[in-house]
């Protein structure tokens, strides 16, 4: 699937996705697998390419193109591509709750510093996270393409 521009994956814009909680009830994705070599994905354009099958198919779209990865483990992530309605031939999932956002930029090698200011982050706020998401805004073509590597920790936080 290709955006409007004729570009793989859309241009984030950071704003509204820095530093902001969200309220989501019921919030709709679809959920699959990547198999992953000490969480570096694998296979991922082919289940992302599976998974948009699946929303063409269904005649669904994918709100701000918003996919969280859950690295579960060093061998497998679980990918959540938002939709705007239940997809059949999918797991259909939904999330509920109080989300915080925070947009990084730069090189994956920075994951882990990023996760430390996200906490800071999240403990001033006074919220205590949750699961943690992470949504890889661009494929590396893109962001070589934009001079850009936005990346979103997105957790719940209570």
């Amino acid at each position: 699937m290709t955006t409007q521009n004729g570009e793989c994956c859309p241009r984030l814009d950071p704003g509204p996705w820095d530093n902001k909680l969200f309220d989501w009830d019921k919030k709709k994705f679809i959920k699959d697998k990547v198999r992953t070599f000490f969480y570096i994905p694998l296979n991922f354009g082919r289940v992302i390419t599976r998974m948009m099958g699946k929303l063409e198919k269904a005649g669904a779209e994918c709100p701000d193109w918003l996919c969280l990865s859950d690295h579960t483990s060093k061998w497998i992530m679980d990918i959540y591509l938002a939709v705007d309605k239940e997809v059949s031939g999918a797991e259909n999932v939904t999330l509920s709750g109080k989300y915080l956002s925070k947009v990084y930029e730069g090189d994956f090698k920075n994951t882990g510093a990023w996760g430390q200011d996200f906490a800071r982050l999240a403990q001033d706020r006074g919220l205590r996270v949750g699961k943690q998401y992470m949504w890889y805004t661009t494929c590396p073509k893109c962001a070589k393409k934009y001079g850009e590597n936005y990346v979103v920790f997105i957790a719940e936080v209570d």
